[in-house]
């Protein structure tokens, strides 16, 4: 009788959870790069050579220039990947840039200083961040619902080119 009325458990557990909402997911055409345009402040991504969405951005709060040094207020730039995801981001969802690579470091460290690191497009501010455009210590930041968006369209492994 246990048995019984533990299939029959797992059996209801398997068709509610298939037969609810499906959340985050993504079935349109794969996202092959995300091109971040800082001058312009925009952000596209892209399957191939179509653009499948572009957003607004906000950058570090000293957004000329490539980051070089832990602290710097510079969101990189140059050709990364996006290698990490986190759904339990203090700025609601992010996904991670490789910042820094090799390169990165070596220079850094020519200078005696850090490169820095852990660099995301993130979501929004939160109430005790600053109000001034460019805010973020190098992310890339967009609004929340965007955020939900990207995080889904979005895979790992993703090439990101970041232009001054």
């Amino acid at each position: 009788m246990r048995t019984v009325v533990a299939i029959a458990a797992v059996l209801a557990l398997l068709f509610t959870a298939s037969c609810g909402p499906k959340r985050h997911q993504y079935d349109g055409p794969e996202v092959t790069r995300i091109i971040v345009n800082k001058e312009d402040r925009k952000m596209y991504l892209l399957h191939g050579t179509e653009i499948l969405k572009s957003y607004n951005i906000e950058l570090g709060f000293a957004p000329e220039g490539h980051k070089q040094f832990e602290g710097d207020g510079k969101t990189p730039e140059g050709r990364y990947v996006i290698d990490r995801r986190n759904p339990n981001s203090a700025f609601y969802l992010s996904i991670g840039v490789s910042y820094p690579n090799r390169a990165d470091v070596e220079y850094a460290k020519a200078q005696g200083e850090k490169p820095g690191g852990e660099i995301f497009i993130h979501g929004g501010r939160r109430p005790k961040d600053p109000k001034r455009p460019d805010w973020t210590a190098g992310c890339i930041s967009v609004k929340n619902r965007e955020m939900l968006e990207i995080y889904t369209m979005v895979r790992l492994g993703t090439v990101i080119d970041i232009n001054p």
